[in-house]
């Protein structure tokens, strides 16, 4: 087994981290199947990961020309309570994640600008100590959906 220098905080080898990391899906993961399911169950029929759309966004209702993308806290740099830099290798997490959150704001607006609509729903406001009612996020999601906004974000209940 091969050791590269880490921090003494992190409990796992480099290979055991790598293997790790290796099983975060980046679709269908729990949130998004949350969501999907129930906005399907109160009647919205959709598209997923559409190849052909900037972003492959999780959700496309071509009806609606709109899009929802179900972000993670952790990987798109959310101010939530669910995310925290990592304590190792500090410099690489920062630019990591802090290019994730660039990307993420250049396609939204490209998607803007194409006429598409967006919707981000984020992790926190489905799990973790602040999470709001699931019914409430859906609620929030088929109002959005059937309105003219061209831009929403779903989040937590967290006091700021």
């Amino acid at each position: 087994m091969h050791f590269r220098c880490r921090d003494m905080s992190d409990i796992m080898s480099s290979d055991e981290r790598s293997r790790s990391m290796s099983q975060i899906n980046s679709k269908n993961t729990r949130p998004e199947l949350v969501i999907r399911s129930g906005l399907h169950r109160v009647g919205f029929r959709f598209r997923l990961h559409d190849p052909k759309l900037l972003g492959r966004p999780d959700i496309v209702f071509p009806r609606f020309r709109a899009l929802i993308f179900i972000n993670g806290c952790f990987w798109h740099k959310h101010g939530c309570h669910m995310f925290k830099f990592p304590k190792t290798r500090e410099d690489f997490w920062r630019k990591k994640l802090s290019d994730n959150a660039d990307r993420d704001q250049r396609i939204i607006t490209e998607l803007l600008s194409t006429g598409w609509r967006v919707l981000i729903i984020w992790e926190c406001s489905i799990k973790g100590k602040f999470k709001q009612p699931l019914d409430r996020v859906l609620e929030k999601s088929s109002d959005w959906l059937k309105s003219d906004s061209r831009f929403a974000e779903i989040s937590c209940q967290e006091e700021r």
